[in-house]
């Protein structure tokens, strides 16, 4: 039996529903949210007042946010990408309802934050698309999502994170180099946010 078989096309409401029932030790590790995840899809019509387009960079749309996750809506153009980056020791769990996306892993060799200093080696590349979500393996969390020119289409992915938190650390693997950032939403609840 196929993954596609099995899952249910959920409204973002209903989906939202549902993720609010979860304990909180159900994203203190992977497994059940993932499950979750293989098991819903998302219908794409019911995500609209979340979509937000920049054809200069992807955006963050708020969809939902309690003290155990925030659910975020990305929006990605043709040939958009992340920086290389991590979720601050939290868990993170990607769907993508609309179109395809990669998810490029990385290996930490080495970090200084004081230093602003980082060696990095290229991991695993994984695709992500209605049928196939994906979550970051929380022993090597550093990755980057991208829209390949080549796919040939936006794309839109949903991103479940354990515990909000509102910086993250970036990588320049070819420079060594890495820092901390600031993190910012488009959109919160449909509306765009003043910055």
């Amino acid at each position: 039996m196929t993954t596609q078989a099995t899952s249910k096309q959920f409204s973002i409401q209903d989906f939202v529903a549902e993720l609010r029932k979860f304990p909180q030790s159900a994203f203190d590790r992977t497994d059940q949210i993932i499950n979750f995840l293989e098991k819903t899809q998302i219908a794409p019509d019911t995500l609209t007042q979340y979509l937000t387009w920049d054809r200069q960079h992807y955006t963050r749309n708020l969809v939902d946010k309690t003290s155990l996750y925030e659910l975020v809506a990305i929006c990605w153009e043709v040939g958009q990408a992340s920086s290389v980056h991590n979720h601050r020791d939290q868990n993170c769990w990607m769907a993508v309802p609309i179109g395809k996306l990669l998810v490029q892993n990385y290996r930490v060799v080495s970090q200084s934050l004081e230093e602003g200093t980082c060696q990095l080696e290229p991991a695993e590349t994984v695709e992500m698309n209605p049928t196939q979500p994906c979550a970051v393996n929380p022993l090597e969390p550093v990755h980057r999502v991208f829209n390949p020119r080549e796919f040939n289409q936006k794309a839109v992915s949903l991103h479940v994170y354990s515990r909000p938190f509102d910086t993250c650390v970036v990588y320049s693997p070819d420079q060594g180099t890495c820092g901390e950032i600031k993190l910012h939403y488009t959109t919160e609840y449909g509306k765009r946010v003043n910055t």
